[in-house]
């Protein structure tokens, strides 16, 4: 029994991170404009389509997944520049309709160049299994779990050691008083979505050997990473890890000992729970009225 749970803990931890990665992209672009951006998953699909197609025509992989990072950012920062800033006075509604439109968009462009199949990548360092304690586990999955880790201590460092850092800190909570400082928030806009574009990638790129891709493969990955970014609380960056985690458990667990039936829609119930019962997530700010 312990065996069968700590199989399902590391699968869940494995995907959760993935989540994780795409709930930081949602939750950076959140707090440099209040956008939601729903072709986040768009993101994580073109990462791992652009890799895969370069990877068939002979490029090697790590150059192949380079190439590919650089095409989905650019990817990000032509979707702030042609949609996102022409219609920055809209409301909020309107932008996240802009965005579910550009997800579509970008979904059709995909099926266009890569047709509607499934497609894959070799393993990074073999398929040979690892076991522990009773569970296996794929080196695929520890360069999952090793990638993301990288990935959140490079944040970290750059939000609090570097200028661009630290101009979207301060865009992301007074976004009038930085600009009265002198910060060029139309690039901090800009960067928040190549930066996004960015976690995206490289979270499909690394997941890829094990769960295939296709032109829709990002629907349901963005989902659960706005999943995992409200959970934690939306805006929060450490709250999105957390969040991403805890909701690849809770789907591993529930495939594992309910059904795999339900699978995609625990991360459904995780929402809805959420916005009724903790609608600023576990680590958002509480809201307060003065009176």
């Amino acid at each position: 029994m312990f065996a069968e749970f700590l199989q399902f803990l590391l699968s869940g931890i494995t995907i959760g991170a993935i989540y994780a990665l795409a709930g930081l992209g949602f939750s950076i672009i959140y707090n440099s404009s209040h956008v939601i951006n729903f072709a986040q998953g768009e993101f994580i699909m073109v990462g791992a389509m652009s890799t895969v197609a370069l990877v068939g025509t002979g490029v090697p992989l790590p150059v192949a997944i380079l190439i590919a990072i650089v095409a989905t950012m650019l990817v990000g920062l032509a979707l702030e520049k042609f949609a996102i800033e022409p219609a920055r006075n809209a409301d909020v509604v309107t932008l996240i309709i802009i965005t579910i439109g550009a997800s579509i968009f970008l979904r059709g462009v995909a099926q266009v160049l890569w047709g509607k199949d499934f497609h894959s990548l070799r393993a990074f360092t073999g398929d040979t299994p690892i076991n522990i304690m009773g569970a296996t586990i794929v080196p695929q999955s520890l360069w999952v779990l090793g990638v993301t880790m990288v990935v959140i201590i490079a944040l970290g460092w750059f939000f609090s050691r570097t200028l661009a850092g630290k101009a979207m800190l301060a865009t992301s909570y007074n976004r009038l008083a930085a600009q009265l400082c002198g910060i060029a928030v139309k690039r901090v806009l800009m960067l928040s979505f190549g930066l996004s574009a960015m976690l995206g990638a490289i979270g499909g790129i690394v997941v890829t050997p094990i769960t295939f891709t296709s032109y829709e493969a990002g629907i349901m990955l963005g989902l659960k990473g706005f999943t995992a970014a409200v959970l934690g609380g939306l805006g929060n960056g450490a709250g999105a890890v957390v969040g991403g985690l805890i909701v690849g458990v809770a789907e591993a667990m529930g495939a594992g000992y309910i059904s795999s039936a339900y699978k995609d829609a625990i991360a459904f119930v995780i929402i809805l729970f959420v916005l009724f019962f903790m609608p600023s997530g576990l680590f958002g700010k509480r809201a307060t009225d003065r009176v």
